[in-house]
């Protein structure tokens, strides 16, 4: 494989991860994803970066978006850098949230950049590690938080 089609394969298998999410087709994540994926969303969390396995990802994920009427994650400006069977793909994010409801504005959008680390396998690259950069929201981020929980 070139180095051009390495560069694309990875930012490929970035965007289907956020493409999959927003459509929630969660059955097609674990192809994307690394036996252990360490997750560092502590610029706007706080805490520590965590590693776990694709399925309990999933289902965080599936918990923390699945109340909402629809989700977006846009990437731009993709940077892939590979070395040997590393790659790191960097980019800007905008992921806009919404659930409208009666209590506030329906939309709560978040703005950064991510950084995936992925590893070369023999079904392709495989997402090992997802930095979450946030830089800037406009919205009600109350909408992030499932009835449940509340």
């Amino acid at each position: 494989m070139s180095p051009a089609e390495d560069r694309l394969d990875a930012i490929e298998t970035c965007t289907r991860m956020l493409w999959h999410v927003d459509l929630r087709q969660w059955d097609a994540l674990p192809a994307l994803l690394a036996e252990k994926v360490t997750l560092d969303y502590t610029s706007l969390f706080g805490g520590q970066p965590s590693t776990s396995t694709p399925d309990r990802i999933i289902a965080d994920w599936r918990a923390g978006l699945g109340h909402l009427r629809a989700t977006q994650h846009m990437i731009g400006n993709q940077i892939a850098e590979v070395r040997g069977d590393e790659a790191v793909v960097t980019a800007h994010f905008q992921a806009t949230h919404l659930l409208p409801n009666a209590y506030g504005g329906a939309t709560w959008t978040l703005g950064g950049r991510y950084r995936f680390d992925l590893a070369r396998t023999t079904a392709g690259w495989r997402i090992a590690g997802v930095v979450m950069t946030a830089l800037w929201a406009d919205g009600n981020q109350q909408i992030m938080t499932p009835p449940d929980s509340q």
